[in-house]
């Protein structure tokens, strides 16, 4: 836990009692101990000239505002949720406001029970020694109120962070940690405590990088996020993402708690939200304050607005196969959709296809503009990981977008164990999927006309011009949000920020998919691949009719009595382990060489060479697996046929330790009719990137 036991003493903060909270907890006499959860007592503390006034706030207030956030988010008090816990003002007012929403104001009895279908989480970052022991404290404040807590302990393999990197990697490594506990526990819901003060500050940092107005409207009001890591419960991969919601973000700094844990690196000068966060307290006047916060506003319905666009022609204009999608450029219209939202669109395409979590920006993004608006597509183009060609014969009416085997991509195939085969994932219940819809339900009354959006054509550098001529932004504030951005960009190097993009690519583990070596594969186990397809394999000792009774309708006999596979001395062998790579075009010659072999008796041999089988190892009942193994390859090259040749080298492929062909799982191939095979296209993050809003 990278946070220090320091007391903070010169922001407004809000203090309120409830059951279960003991004096050490609190460090405040005039609150009582002993006040369930309908009588909060709460008072506001000012320290300003070294002088301190106190007056009640309307704890009524928060409570609607709260209730009204989570309706919004499509949550109800009987919903499994988790909260992330720093120690902090912010979070400890999220878990006071959680709880109370919960048991709805009324104390949860006893003293020594939990909250129902509340689990706080608190991270251990294991960044200083004593990290650990300010954990066990804070995860100890956190039960006195009533909140079931678990401490994540980070693991850092790669050695500890390099300083200048060290918030944004203890950011990724406890959002891994929130989400590893929440799909244990099997909850999916996040809240986090991010809140308005949180987002002025990144407005600033992001208006310093350039950034524009997608990026301007920060972070969303809920976001469906999915791991980078799968996680296995009972056996059956589970990544249905966390939805995380922040139900804070129209509650300022000044509303949250006093006298709580306090991050001692949010002082440090070396991080860009620290320096913006001190600037920030210079000028935050009421009037600047509501003024800068009106300028997020606008950006992010702008946001909403183009996020609608992208989702109507995600749905109208594309064609998701395994592993690849056709974009109907003639549905699509390219150029009757504004840039902004083109950009977008095209941005969430070839993210779903490559499985990369950064964005498509800067000179790529003008790159697939140009390609796309032209009509009809008649070249390829390489670009973020995919490969964009005219779809096979739609005369260039339909644009195929493939992953590309020549560019970085998501290289680790991750194994684990599955206990029951072919189960499928339910651990994760249809209660996200209520939950999304009911939040749906209500963004879907705030639909946006292109009228009322200010930002749409509007540059980043312009957008501070754009909100001072519509009214938005007077001219002190202008100068002020400007003033702080001149600052920061003076801070800002480009090399640094280059050298750290650099350092999180290579940490996520991308590499060339022609240079792909995957972990053996036991039976009964499984894997994703490229993160796309959820494998598992096993070997079947008993078959039976069937097992053959597709190549029985070619006109091979291979017998309909149930008999025993005798495979110890074939290609598959009891013993074997599987290993998984892409696609290569000797496959797809292997097939055609292998399905061209003789099938009358005695002429086994070009079988039995291709599959390295030793002739005094061939059984009788071999010569059937010979001949079954034959008719897989002739079906499969007709399945492979429908599929793209750009598109083929997406496919998982099973090989054996010599790298001998084993399966091509997505067109029905295998050289052995034991081997019990399966290879789902299950995208880890789906098309569009899941459900968000920042409305």
């Amino acid at each position: 836990m990278a946070r220090g036991l320091t007391r903070a003493t010169t922001s407004t903060f809000l203090a309120t009692s409830f059951l279960k909270i003991t004096p050490p907890i609190w460090k405040n006499p005039s609150v009582s101990l002993s006040v369930p959860w309908t009588q909060f007592l709460c008072k506001c503390s000012l320290a300003r000239h070294h002088h301190q006034h106190q007056h009640p706030i309307d704890m009524l207030k928060y409570k609607e505002a709260f209730s009204m956030q989570m309706a919004m988010a499509g949550l109800k008090p009987h919903h499994r949720i988790a909260l992330g816990v720093s120690g902090g003002p912010d979070s400890m007012a999220l878990c006071v406001l959680t709880a109370g929403w919960k048991t709805n104001g009324i104390s949860n009895g006893e003293s020594g029970d939990f909250v129902d279908g509340l689990l706080a989480i608190v991270v251990d970052h294991g960044l200083r020694s004593e990290s650990k022991d300010e954990a066990n404290i804070v995860c100890n404040w956190v039960s006195q109120m009533g909140i079931r807590c678990e401490i994540a302990h980070c693991d850092w393999s790669d050695g500890r962070p390099k300083q200048g990197h060290l918030q944004e990697a203890a950011r990724e490594m406890r959002y891994q940690a929130f989400q590893k506990v929440c799909a244990q526990h099997q909850i999916g819901v996040l809240l986090i405590a991010h809140h308005a003060d949180d987002q002025a500050e990144l407005f600033i940092l992001r208006l310093s990088r350039n950034s524009g107005v997608i990026g301007l409207a920060g972070m969303p009001f809920i976001s469906q996020v999915f791991s980078t890591h799968t996680y296995s419960l009972g056996g059956v991969s589970n990544n249905h993402g966390v939805l995380l919601v922040r139900p804070l973000m129209n509650f300022s700094k000044q509303d949250m708690y006093k006298d709580w844990v306090e991050d001692p690196t949010n002082k440090s000068l070396l991080f860009a939200r620290n320096r913006i966060r001190m600037s920030l307290r210079d000028v935050s006047s009421s009037i600047f304050k509501s003024e800068l916060q009106a300028v997020i506003l606008a950006c992010r319905r702008t946001r909403s607005f183009i996020d609608q666009v992208c989702c109507k022609l995600i749905n109208q204009a594309i064609v998701v196969k395994d592993g690849y999608a056709i974009i109907d450029l003639e549905i699509l219209s390219p150029s009757k959709v504004e840039d902004i939202c083109l950009s977008k669109f095209l941005s969430l395409v070839l993210q779903f296809i490559s499985q990369r979590y950064r964005p498509v920006r800067g000179s790529t993004s003008k790159l697939l503009l140009d390609y796309i608006r032209t009509f009809p597509c008649k070249n390829s183009l390489t670009a973020a990981g995919c490969y964009l060609c005219p779809a096979p014969g739609s005369k260039g009416t339909k644009t195929l977008v493939c992953c590309s085997v020549d560019c970085p991509l998501p290289s680790k195939m991750e194994p684990f164990h599955a206990c029951t085969f072919g189960e499928q994932e339910h651990h994760i219940p249809s209660e996200l999927e209520q939950i999304i819809v009911d939040a749906k339900s209500y963004s879907d009354h705030l639909v946006l006309d292109e009228s009322d959006v200010h930002f749409l054509n509007v540059t980043s550098e312009s957008v501070l011009t754009e909100a001072k001529r519509l009214g938005i932004l007077s001219e002190s504030t202008y100068r002020n949000i400007l003033l702080l951005q001149r600052e920061e960009t003076k801070r800002f190097k480009s090399k640094t920020e280059t050298e750290l993009s650099s350092d999180l690519e290579s940490k996520h583990g991308f590499q060339s998919v022609n240079m792909l070596r995957s972990e053996p594969l036991q039976p009964g186990h499984a894997c994703y691949f490229m993160s796309r397809f959820f494998i598992t394999w096993k070997l079947n000792e008993e078959i039976g009719s069937s097992a053959f009774s597709e190549e029985a309708n070619c006109d091979l006999n291979l017998g309909l009595e149930n008999w025993q596979c005798h495979c110890r001395s074939c290609v598959v062998g009891h013993d074997v382990v599987a290993e998984v790579r892409h696609m290569i075009e000797s496959d797809w010659l292997y097939l055609a060489k292998f399905s061209k072999c003789l099938s009358n008796s005695g002429k086994f041999q070009q079988q039995r060479d291709l599959l390295d089988y030793r002739a005094d190892q061939i059984p009788e009942k071999i010569n059937r697996c010979l001949d079954y193994a034959r008719l897989s390859a002739q079906r499969a090259l007709l399945s492979l046929k429908s599929i793209p040749a750009a598109a083929r080298g997406g496919l998982p492929v099973l090989v054996n330790h010599k790298g001998l062909l084993i399966s091509i799982p997505s067109i029905g191939f295998k050289v052995c009719p034991c081997l019990v095979v399966s290879a789902e296209f299950k995208p880890r993050v789906p098309l569009g990137g899941g459900h968000s809003s920042f409305i």
